[in-house]
């Protein structure tokens, strides 16, 4: 007997999918554990599914957009997961923008419908694109006219759902604005599916037994991208609540809840590792798993000292490319220490210059890349598309070298170049070195305007109370390290450097700053 096939593009793979699949197969293990609650797979697909079918008796169709203005907690899967049942694109919200920024979101992506926390809804309600969202639904206790989550949801019971194609967008995520405008990146359900086995080969994550743990906010790419993989092999997620970060907290979950599987940015294991009892705990980390921003040898190190059981990977994208583009697997994380490791096999890319030709390894030139994982660009925004795309490669921004052995080295943000006396200076490799000075804690470098040079390094620096660091004194511990030209010629101390929702130093911000002291 002949059976004719479905054609490709209506095949259902939405993360929903998955979720039903554990909710038969599997249908009382945990699927998120969230302050001591756990959501079992048969809960998370039924409520995902009234959450479906009660946004689609508001009109919310595919095509739609589904934004989500909330801390990390459960609801947000469940509304990630029902917005994409429906075909519609799940656009998660940052909490710590202005509102005048989120203002601009809202007009940008014109959400049809927003599940927004209780304490944030003062946020929402200061940005005036807000009025035009039909449907905004509370976690917690909505005000007088406002319709309250649960409520919602238990209003209607689960639908047929229709067939949403691998290629349509999943996701809107928004950068960080670093270089401007925010931009919403348009991730398609093939984009993340591809993204989960990228997390499995690098993660080894090969059957339900592994515990991840979730720090990052669900908002960043980070988020939701290094937890794809539990998703799709049925393995239970633990959801650390959101708040200033707290090392001893983090620590003491995961001793708690026996996770083997997490990530932190760089800034946030520095912290960690200043824990003094780490030896003394019941850790059961497999991986300890690193990006987002870059990492200095100083933090690599004191990784590698206070976790020697555990494999050091550090993941290194963008949210561009759902993020991984390359992985440093645990073995190689000490003889290539500083590297962000090998570009994934599941991706074409290539290193070149501005003219897009080859460079040869050990020579800098922006790495760029074309594959699975790769947007299919900007929301509302086809001129940076196009420019994104010139040449029929995505452009990273990212200036690498690459070894005799296929390994990538960062070298700086092609924005972030400095070019002082027609010499480039890269700010990454000079905050890298003056990070290893004892009395810096943090360091950021941008070009100051020169009459003379055209641009000079500026370095800002966070010291310890206690410290006296001098522009004088960082200039000759760095005397003999590196070429005399790449030698800041202003220190800058900062109580704290500034950073996005994704851990980033925003550059733009620190030549606001710079400027205005000038």
């Amino acid at each position: 007997m002949s059976t004719a096939s479905a054609p490709a593009s209506s095949f259902r793979h939405h993360w929903m999918a998955h979720a039903a699949t554990h909710a038969m197969t599997r249908p009382d293990k945990p699927a998120l554990r969230y302050l001591g609650e756990t959501t079992t797979w048969a809960q998370l697909s039924q409520r995902s599914l009234r959450l479906a079918a009660a946004l689609a008796g508001q009109g919310v169709a595919e095509g739609h957009r589904v934004a989500t203005l909330t801390l990390n907690h459960p609801w947000f899967v469940e509304t990630v997961f029902a917005a994409n049942s429906l075909g519609a694109m799940a656009v998660p919200l940052s909490f710590r923008l202005a509102p005048a920024e989120l203002d601009y979101i809202l007009a940008d992506c014109t959400p049809s419908a927003i599940v927004v926390d209780e304490r944030l809804l003062p946020l929402l309600e200061a940005a005036p694109s807000a009025a035009a969202i039909g449907t905004v639904l509370v976690v917690g206790e909505p005000d007088e006219g406002r319709t309250a989550y649960e409520e919602f949801l238990n209003a209607r019971e689960p639908m047929d759902l229709p067939d949403v194609s691998e290629e349509s967008t999943a996701l809107i995520m928004y950068t960080s604005g670093t270089t401007g405008r925010p931009k919403g990146v348009l991730l398609s359900h093939r984009n993340m599916q591809l993204q989960a086995l990228t997390c499995i080969r690098a993660m080894k994550i090969f059957d339900d037994s592994d515990v991840g743990f979730l720090t990052a906010p669900f908002f960043h790419i980070a988020g939701l991208g290094s937890i794809v993989a539990n998703f799709l092999v049925g393995s239970v997620v633990v959801i650390h609540p959101l708040g200033a970060f707290d090392p001893r907290a983090v620590l003491d979950a995961y001793e708690r809840e026996g996770a083997t599987v997490v990530f932190n940015v760089p800034q946030q294991w520095d912290q960690i590792c200043a824990e003094p009892d780490i030896a003394a705990r019941d850790l059961k980390l497999r991986i300890i798993s690193w990006g987002a921003a870059p990492a200095s040898r100083a933090t690599l190190l004191a990784m590698a000292g206070k976790f020697p059981g555990a494999l050091n990977v550090a993941v290194f994208g963008q949210t561009e490319t759902s993020p991984i583009t390359c992985v440093l697997s645990g073995e190689d994380s000490v003889r290539k220490l500083g590297s962000v490791g090998k570009p994934i096999p599941t991706l074409q890319y290539r290193v070149v210059d501005d003219d897009m030709n080859d460079v040869a390894p050990g020579e800098v030139g922006e790495i760029v890349y074309r594959g699975p994982t790769v947007t299919k660009g900007y929301w509302n925004k086809p001129q940076e598309t196009a420019e994104a795309f010139a040449g029929g490669w995505f452009h990273s921004g990212d200036l690498v070298t690459q070894d005799g052995d296929g390994f990538v080295w960062v070298v700086d943000r092609k924005k972030d170049m400095i070019i002082s006396g027609g010499e480039n200076i890269y700010c990454a490799e000079l905050e890298n070195a003056i990070s290893a000075h004892p009395s810096v804690l943090e360091v950021a470098v941008i070009g100051r305007a020169d009459e003379r040079w055209g641009q000079v390094p500026v370095a800002f620096v966070t010291t310890p109370p206690e410290a006296a660091l001098s522009l004088e004194e960082l200039t000759a511990f760095l005397d003999g390290r590196l070429a005399s030209f790449k030698l800041p010629k202003d220190l800058v101390l900062v109580p704290e450097l500034p950073r996005n929702a994704g851990g980033k130093v925003p550059k733009g911000a620190l030549r606001d700053l710079d400027q205005k002291r000038v």
